[in-house]
């Protein structure tokens, strides 16, 4: 017999369940995980457009951008142009403990609010970079290359904070002053050529895959109307597990699989270390801009190289 019950208004359903498989977890697992992280994860939520990767039974997962039309009336919405799909979308806003509920019981599983806040769509809030390791490769290539931002952001006059992706990388978020979209995307190239420049051995800046050789990718675009998975999120992946901030002086410590639905609440207490290790908003360093501006957008020079590659295929 499946298990239900009500919190803050909300049913709960099917609580038995596994949330996916190979995820350890139940949809009671994902439930009181979120709830018990509502104080840490709601404040990184709240007032952005959020798009969720849900999973249903039987089903292969898929992420929700326009709520469903059985959302309920209370739960907060925001409407923004989706340039890809050319129509407008209604984006939830997660902002209270009710509409998180709901969320969990929907099966949403990971949580990637935008890095604009909703009214606000001119000003993205923050820099991050995306660090990626080549496949097969170990989480402390990471750490290491996470080092080098960490260098060129000091360098620069920069601090950021720190989590593990919940997958196999780490973001670094670096809170900014309101700063035009373009030299905010342009800023974030600088920094991660610069420190692509620090180890070229280690760390590359190439979009095309087959153009990585076994390095760590530099991704610095996640910028405007992009998402990032949030800290404190699920991830749908074996275990289950999540977003976790971090010391700097901790990286090399750890592994992403330190970090679960079950063992982080445990492990956190009543800490907010993404809200402790976050410094305020920093003005963009100017020279940071004029860079970046003399380096190529990465996804539109993929897409010149990949039509230039497909030409010099066919002719040859």
């Amino acid at each position: 017999m499946s298990t239900a019950e009500e919190r803050d208004g909300v049913a709960l359903t099917n609580l038995d369940q596994p949330i996916f498989e190979g995820a350890g977890a139940t949809k009671r697992d994902l439930v009181d995980y979120l709830d018990a992280v509502r104080d840490r994860i709601i404040p990184v939520l709240r007032e952005r457009p959020l798009s969720v990767v849900r999973i249903m039974r039987g089903q292969d997962s898929f992420m929700q951008k326009n709520v469903p039309k059985y959302t309920p009336g209370w739960v907060k919405t925001v409407h923004m142009w989706a340039e890809t799909s050319k129509r407008d979308v209604a984006y939830a806003l997660c902002d209270d403990r009710r509409t998180l509920l709901w969320f969990a019981n929907q099966r949403a599983v990971e949580y990637h609010p935008a890095l604009v806040r909703a009214g606000d769509w001119a000003h993205t809030t923050h820099l991050v970079l995306d660090l990626d390791p080549p496949e097969g490769g170990d989480f402390s290539l990471v750490v290491r290359a996470a080092g080098l931002i960490r260098e060129t952001l000091d360098a620069s006059g920069l601090r950021g904070a720190v989590k593990t992706s919940g997958a196999k990388g780490v973001h670094i978020f670096v809170p900014i002053e309101p700063t035009p979209m373009q030299d905010v995307a342009a800023a974030t190239r600088a920094i991660a050529a610069r420190a692509e420049r620090l180890d070229p051995g280690l760390a590359t800046t190439a979009f095309i895959r087959e153009d990585r050789h076994g390095k760590v990718f530099l991704d610095p675009t996640r910028v405007g109307g992009a998402t990032v998975v949030c800290a404190y999120s699920p991830r749908l992946r074996p275990g289950c597990p999540v977003s976790f901030p971090l010391d700097w002086s901790d990286l090399d410590r750890v592994t992403p699989r330190d970090f679960t639905v079950h063992t982080a609440p445990g492990l956190l207490g009543d800490a907010d270390p993404w809200a402790a290790h976050m410094p305020g908003p920093q003005a963009v360093p100017a020279d940071l801009i004029a860079e970046g501006h003399t380096i190529p957008v990465p996804r539109v020079q993929a897409m010149h190289e990949g039509k230039r590659r497909a030409r010099a295929q066919r002719t040859s």
